[in-house]
C-alpha cells in the first residue's frame, strides 16, 4: 500500500496510533520475537476459518439486492446481478473538497440488512465492485453496533468513481466517535484492550448521477471483512503443501520513478497499482489504446501509470487505498476484486493451486526478509507461487527492473512479516503489522476449482 522506501507512508503513520493503544499489553518482554501467539490465534496451517479471526460478507446476488431498504434503487437481474437507480429519491449539492467545485446530483440509496459479525471485530474494511459511467459516482458508508450496545455514526468508507473527471475519488479524514476511527479505508476500534468490539453493521450505498440523466452506476458487489486478529509478533510455522508457479506479468514500480508526481510522487510509491496491474493482466485484461492516450508515449508500461491514476485517493494522497485498488480491478470486463485477510500460507496455497494469485501487504526491516534488499513501513507484492521447498515466489514491484521482479523469499520469514500484527521498527518502537491483509482479483464467473478455493478462504 505504500512506497518500498524506508520512509513511512501516511497510512503507516496513522497505524502507529493504533499500535500505541495496545503497546502496553504487548511489551517487548512479554511478546518478543519467537514467543507464542496470543490466545485465540489460529495456527498458520489450520483450516480456513478456524480460530474465528475473520468474517467476510458480500452482497452479490439478485436476492441480496432485493433485501435491505431501497429508496430509488432497483435490483438488476442477469448474469451479473447488481443495483442501479430506478427513480431518484432526491437531489443534493456536493462540493468536491479537492477541486472546490459544487455540483447538483440526483441520488438514490440502498441500505443493506444488518449483518451480525461471526467475529466481533476490531477492524472492518469494506470493498465494492461497480460501473460508473460518465456523470455518475457512488458513496459507500458503514454504521455498526458495538458490544456495549451503542452505535457508531454513519462512517464514509469511500466516495468513488472509476474516472476522475466528475469527482475526485476520496476517503474522508477525521471520522471518529471516540470509540472508533476511520483510518483512510479501515474502521478500527480505538482501544481493543478495553474489550470493545463491533458486533454488527449495515452498509449504505448512495448512487449519484447528473440531474435529468438516464445513466446510472451499477454496483455488482458490496461487502466488508471484519476481523479480530490478536496482537502477535510471530506466528507458528506452516507446513508446505504445494509447489506451483503461475505465469503472471512482471512490472517494476521503479521503472516509473519521477513519472506523474501528482500521483503520490511517482512510481517509487506505486507498489499497489503496479501489483494490481500485474494480476489484471494475468487474467487477460488490459487498458485500451484509448484508455492510455493520456500517458506520455515515451514511458514504458503505460498501463502502470494508468493504474496509478485510477487508484489514486485524493485525500490519502496515494495509490494504496485498498478498496480503491479492488474497485479498479473490477472496472475491467467480467472481473471482481475484494479486500480480505487470510490466516495462513496454507490459504494462499489453496488459491495458487486454483490459479488465483494474491496481492499481499507487509512491512519489515531490511534484515527481516533475505534477498529483498530494502526495508519498508508498508509494501504490496504479488504472490504467484511456491517452490518445491515451500518458499514464496513473489512478483515484487520494488525491484529495479521488470526482469528482476520475480523473487523467491524464505517461507518462514515471509509468512511472519505478512501475518504478524505487531513488529519493531528500526528504532525499536512497537508499530503495527497488517495481519494477513490481501487483495484477491478473480473472474466474475470463476470455475469450480476457483469457487471452492475462494469459499475455503471465506470469499463468495
Amino acid at each position: 500500500m505504500t512506497s518500498s522506501t524506508p520512509s513511512p507512508s501516511r497510512r503507516t503513520l496513522l497505524t502507529v496510533a493504533l499500535a500505541a493503544a495496545a503497546a502496553g499489553a504487548a511489551s517487548p518482554a512479554a511478546a518478543a520475537p519467537g514467543s507464542s501467539p496470543a490466545p485465540g490465534s489460529a495456527p498458520a496451517g489450520a483450516p480456513a476459518g478456524s480460530g474465528r479471526l475473520v468474517d467476510n460478507r458480500f452482497w452479490t446476488s439478485y436476492n441480496d439486492w432485493r433485501s435491505g431498504t431501497a429508496k430509488g434503487t432497483r435490483a438488476v437481474a442477469g448474469a451479473r446481478p447488481g443495483l442501479a437507480i430506478a427513480a431518484p429519491a432526491g437531489r443534493t449539492d456536493y462540493t468536491d473538497p479537492h477541486t472546490g467545485q459544487t455540483a447538483t446530483w440526483e441520488y438514490a440509496t440502498w441500505t443493506g440488512p444488518t449483518h451480525k459479525l461471526a467475529v466481533p471485530s476490531t477492524e472492518v474494511i469494506a470493498s465494492w465492485n461497480a460501473r460508473t459511467p460518465d456523470g455518475t459516482w457512488i458513496l459507500v458508508e458503514l454504521q455498526g453496533t458495538y458490544s456495549d450496545g451503542t452505535r457508531t455514526p454513519w462512517y464514509v468508507m469511500g466516495r468513488w468513481a472509476a474516472k476522475d473527471t466528475d469527482i475526485k475519488r476520496t476517503s474522508v479524514d477525521d471520522q471518529t466517535d471516540d470509540k472508533s476511527t476511520i483510518w483512510t479505508d479501515t474502521f478500527a476500534i480505538d482501544d481493543p484492550a478495553t474489550g470493545l468490539r463491533l458486533v454488527s453493521y449495515q452498509l449504505r450505498l448512495t448512487l449519484y448521477r447528473k440531474p435529468g440523466s438516464k445513466a446510472s452506476p451499477t454496483v455488482w458487489r458490496l461487502g466488508a471483512m471484519g476481523s479480530d486478529v490478536p496482537d502477535r509478533f510471530t506466528v507458528p510455522a506452516s507446513t508446505p503443501h504445494l509447489a506451483k508457479e503461475l505465469k503472471v506479468p512482471r512490472y517494476s514500480q521503479n521503472v516509473h520513478v519521477g513519472q506523474y508526481p501528482e500521483y503520490d510522487n511517482g512510481g517509487e510509491a506505486w507498489c499497489s497499482p503496479t501489483s494490481s496491474q500485474m494480476i489484471i493482466e494475468y487474467w487477460g485484461r488490459k487498458p485500451t489504446a484509448e484508455d492510455l492516450a493520456w500517458v506520455n508515449p515515451d514511458f514504458a508500461d503505460p498501463q502502470v501509470c494508468h493504474a496509478a491514476r485510477y487508484t489514486f485517493d485524493y485525500q490519502y494522497n496515494g495509490c494504496g487505498n485498498w478498496p480503491f485498488n479492488a474497485a479498479y480491478a473490477a472496472t475491467y470486463k467480467d472481473m471482481q476484486g475484494v479486500v480480505t485477510r487470510l490466516g495462513s500460507l496454507t490459504d494462499l496455497e489453496r488459491l495458487i493451486a486454483a490459479g488465483i494469485p494474491a496481492i499481499t501487504s507487509q512491512s519489515f526491516l531490511k534484515e527481516e526478509l533475505t534477498g529483498a534488499g530494502y526495508g519498508t513501513a508498508g509494501h504490496l507484492m504479488t504472490v504467484i507461487g511456491f517452490t518445491a521447498d515451500g518458499d514464496v515466489i513473489a512478483n515484487d514491484p520494488a525491484s529495479p527492473s521488470n526482469d528482476a521482479v520475480r523473487r523467491v523469499y524464505k517461507r518462514r520469514e515471509w509468512e511472519n512479516i505478512w501475518l504478524r500484527t505487531k513488529r519493531y521498527n528500526a528504532t525499536g518502537k512497537v508499530v503495527s503489522g497488517t495481519g494477513g491483509v490481501c487483495y484477491l482479483y478473480f473472474p466474475a464467473r470463476p470455475n469450480t476449482a476457483q469457487r471452492k478455493a475462494l469459499a475455503a478462504v471465506g470469499v463468495r
